[in-house]
């Protein structure tokens, strides 16, 4: 019995991240994308001065700065999906996966600014008269009372899709593989458990202290952690320098050639298969469509929704175009990809200790540790917030204890149902987030064009 449920929530989870999600998620960007005519692209350079801090205002509505909600936004989505997620499209697809992630981070910047616009632009009130964003209210209150079956999935997806349990399951794998194991350490349900509950240490003290607390660890964790790994890759490139412009030049080719990949064909061929590869594995990466940024984008403290959707759009930027081509190129100019059956993490960590033999590996892991740990932030407070819109702000503490809990499961369990009942769930979230955006999106265009006017004027 167990067996069969276990390859029925299997199916479901391979389902919903299928096409059907891929149409949703990539299909309406690339519609918001041209209905917007690139806006967000055309102000990049003002989207930069919102994230410095150029027109924030202490008694704007909000809790957090427009920087503290980009950063606790990417902490959540900087994590296991850049290094192991790249690492498998690269191992299916070849380089001309990564192309196809680049296209899916464009058109997510687009999806991310009209989300996140809309996060401020229809802010509701929890049952404690407190100003929230995120979908489950835009979908409230920018479509009316009687869409709420579509803001009740979203949490009730939220509540599941938030769980901890494969980010805590591959950053326990990764100790094992990278520190323990080839020192001699032996790995059991101890050895598990310990590290789960030094995860649990660490999480509590920042989870329990609520946002701004968050906020302000993510914010400081953020930067530095995507300096370090730059600074790594950057450190393997320039020991590859002489391959560096023959992998960059493949990445393009390889995309449309499609001579590496070893995958199912997709509409009868392998570019088809390589594409979806690709688009999928960007669109798990930066989360853009989902639902989960504008939870926290929602928390920025401004009055103005398009400075916000501005600085929102820089996340898969950064996220994608920038973290995610670092490890592709890391893993590329080492050459594991071809020299190696290795997959997901282990696939990365090769790289790191073929380039940097001595010490690579662990500078991986704490990368990869950082990584991990500020996205456990993120999600406990997203969590709590759809927990709050179902039964109410005052029992919305109590998802911190289950969140907490599952921090356990997922160091000392391999719950393969678990990991794809949360996979699939999580997938779930960007059809009430897509559909209201769609909806919603000429709202935001009347909403640009007004304040980019203001701007002129001022």
């Amino acid at each position: 019995m167990y067996h069969k449920i276990n390859d029925f929530i299997a199916d479901f989870a391979t389902f919903v991240w299928g096409l059907p999600l891929l149409i949703l998620l990539i299909g309406g960007g690339l519609y918001l994308l041209i209905l917007s005519r690139f806006l967000p692209f055309r102000y990049l350079g003002h989207a930069i001065q919102v994230l410095r801090g150029k027109y924030d205002n202490k008694d704007d509505e909000g809790e957090i700065t427009h920087f503290q909600a980009l950063t606790t936004a990417l902490s959540s989505t900087i994590g296991m999906g850049n290094i192991a997620g790249v690492a498998v499209a690269i191992s299916i697809g070849g380089p001309g996966a990564v192309f196809w992630m680049w296209i899916s981070a464009i058109v997510g910047m687009s999806t991310k600014f009209f989300t996140s616009s809309l996060a401020i632009m229809y802010r509701g009130k929890d049952s404690a008269g407190n100003i929230q964003g995120g979908p489950m209210y835009f979908i409230m209150e920018g479509l009316g009372k009687q869409w709420k079956l579509l803001a009740v999935l979203f949490s009730f997806c939220g509540l599941i899709g938030a769980l901890p349990v494969f980010n805590v399951n591959q950053l326990t794998q990764a100790i094992n593989d990278i520190v323990l194991m080839p020192n001699g350490i032996i790995v059991n349900f101890t050895s598990n458990l310990i590290i789960g509950l030094i995860l649990v240490t660490i999480t509590s003290i920042v989870i329990l202290g609520g946002l701004n607390r968050i906020s302000k660890v993510a914010s400081k964790l953020v930067p530095s952690m995507v300096l370090l790994y730059f600074v790594l890759i950057l450190i393997i490139l320039f020991a590859n320098a002489e391959v560096v412009p023959t992998y960059f030049k493949l990445i393009f080719t390889d995309a449309f050639a499609a001579e590496n990949y070893k995958g199912d064909a997709f509409l009868g061929g392998l570019l088809g298969g390589l594409i979806v590869l690709g688009i999928r594995r960007g669109a798990f990466s930066n989360e853009a469509g989902i639902g989960t940024a504008p939870l926290a984008h929602g928390a920025a403290k401004t009055n103005e929704p398009i400075r916000e959707g501005l600085v929102a759009m820089l996340g898969p930027a950064i996220d994608t175009l920038i973290v995610c081509t670092l490890t592709a190129l890391a893993i590329l100019v080492t050459g594991v990809w071809q020299t190696t059956e290795a997959n997901g993490v282990s696939l990365t960590a090769n790289a790191f200790g073929v380039a940097m033999p001595t010490f690579g590996r662990y500078l991986l892991l704490l990368c990869i540790v950082i990584f991990s740990v500020s996205s456990l932030f993120s999600y406990a407070y997203y969590g709590g917030k759809c927990l709050s819109f179902l039964i109410g702000d005052k029992y919305k503490h109590y998802y911190n204890y289950f969140y907490i809990l599952s921090i356990i499961l997922g160091a000392t369990t391999s719950l393969a149902l678990m990991i794809n009942l949360i996979d699939g769930v999580f997938a779930l979230m960007a059809i009430p987030t897509m559909t209201a955006t769609l909806i919603l999106a000429p709202k935001v265009l009347k909403e640009a064009k007004a304040y980019f006017k203001r701007m002129r004027e001022s």
